[in-house]
């Protein structure tokens, strides 16, 4: 119950009604205290009106009309005069003298706290000013017992009722809280279990219905985020299943290219001019396409392994890059330029490194291919003191914006018409497995750069 929203609420209003009661108790003891005292000094004025009135009272006279206004002796200042009306034996000296003559607030509520908790009967003058201004001032000495009972019985009312009014506040408050604050928001927990149980069925995401203002707003952002998250489970689920039946298939289909391509390897030997003239594009098409297999059902692997690195020669593996890509039927108009100097070596995988360094050199030929000036791959490299930066330019026609947007992303990033975006995926996979990072450094009408940044 205390652990509760509901229950600690209770608890905090019945602690913050109390608190306010006790503020407005302390000035409510101290105007008790002045108005008990008045009316002493009204009664002893009228006692002292009475004797005025008839020089002949007696003694018991006299000391029955003290008794009724509770005092022992009342003196009355008219005219400069100062007179002792009526007066008895005091039990013992007086022990404070109190003017309430215009006294501040302050001092009230002081001398109304100590009176409360000074459990001492004492002794005390009271002096105030006179009821329709009968005299100039007018004092009375009286015992201070049967005004701390007063004050006592006056403040156990004030916190048996300060009591009985934060109880029923709390009370209200308790339940207005669990109807408005409660229960709804017991309701969207209950919609949240429910949808996490089944994160993709769209029946569960929370429909808002919450009056209070703010719970509807948390509602909405939470039925924005689950609508976001349940598509992107069913996106997720429909690219997996896809991501199954596209190895499935490149597995069959690689092994119907490779037989292919044996049968093709034959067909070189013929002598027909025209076979001969076909021939290595047929060649070049079954050799990508086996490629493309290969890389797909790589890529629905697990992870590429950790690199063993090693020092290698990166000029010869550029130089073993180049041949392949010449190889591969790279026309005449594209020529290949290495500006790594010679010797240049690197620690790095060199499988891994070429297969990168492969991938950008092949996206950037067949992006020249039909291209009759300026068709130039160009391969750099560069060390500093703790890192090497590689970089693979061509003077392309430069990527168009919708491919940079996806450009690492599988199946996003195709570059060129029909290309599956695997390529630069797996490339900048392998760079993050050496530590370094492959970017797009730029790309325009006058080409294309590709950054490779490797530590040493």
């Amino acid at each position: 119950m205390i652990n509760t929203l509901s229950g600690r609420f209770l608890v905090l209003t019945v602690i913050f009604v109390m608190l306010a009661e006790i503020l407005i108790f302390v000035p409510s003891i101290a105007r008790f205290r002045e108005d008990y005292l008045l009316s002493r000094l009204e009664r002893g004025q009228i006692a002292s009106l009475a004797l005025l009135a008839d020089d002949m009272i007696g003694p018991e006279l006299e000391a029955e009309l003290l008794r009724n206004a509770e005092v022992f002796n009342v003196v009355l200042r008219r005219n400069e005069a100062r007179q002792l009306i009526l007066s008895s034996p005091m039990p013992r000296p007086i022990y404070q003298t109190y003017d309430l003559r215009d006294a501040p607030a302050l001092v009230l509520i002081r001398d109304a706290m100590f009176r409360l908790f000074d459990s001492e009967d004492r002794i005390i003058r009271v002096i105030g000013n006179p009821v329709r201004e009968a005299g100039l001032l007018i004092e009375i000495s009286l015992d201070t017992r049967n005004l701390r009972l007063a004050m006592i019985d006056y403040g156990l009312r004030i916190l048996a009722l300060s009591a009985v009014i934060s109880v029923f506040t709390a009370v209200l408050l308790f339940w207005a809280v669990r109807m408005l604050l409660v229960r709804p928001i017991k309701r969207v927990v209950g919609d949240i279990q429910a949808y996490a149980a089944d994160p993709e069925d769209a029946n569960n995401i929370i429909n808002p219905s919450a009056r209070v203002a703010e719970l509807r707003e948390a509602e909405q952002a939470l039925q924005s985020l689950e609508t976001q998250l349940t598509g992107a489970l069913k996106q997720k689920e429909r690219l997996a299943q896809l991501g199954a039946a596209v190895a499935k298939i490149s597995h069959d289909l690689r092994n119907i290219l490779t037989t292919a391509q044996l049968f093709t390897d034959r067909i070189e030997l013929s002598e027909d001019p025209a076979v001969q003239r076909m021939a290595p594009k047929l060649v070049g098409s079954i050799r990508r396409a086996v490629n493309l297999c290969e890389t797909t059902l790589a890529f629905g692997k697990a992870e590429e392994p950790a690199p063993q690195l090693d020092s290698l020669r990166f000029d010869q593996l550029v130089a073993d890059v180049f041949e392949a890509e010449q190889l591969a039927g790279a026309t005449q108009a594209i020529s290949f330029v290495s500006d790594v100097p010679e010797g240049f070596a690197l620690r790095a995988d060199s499988e891994q490194l070429y297969r990168v360094i492969s991938n950008l050199v092949r996206n950037a030929r067949e992006a020249l291919e039909g291209r009759h000036t300026q068709a130039e791959v160009r391969v750099n490299a560069i060390r500093t003191a703790d890192a090497v930066t590689l970089t693979v330019t061509d003077t392309g026609p430069g990527l168009p914006d919708k491919a940079r947007k996806h450009l690492f992303e599988a199946f996003h990033g195709g570059a060129r018409k029909g290309g599956s975006g695997l390529g630069l995926a797996i490339a900048a996979e392998l760079i993050r497995g050496h530590g370094g990072e492959l970017t797009l450094h730029s790309s325009d009408a006058n080409g294309t750069c590709f950054r490779i940044y490797l530590p040493q």
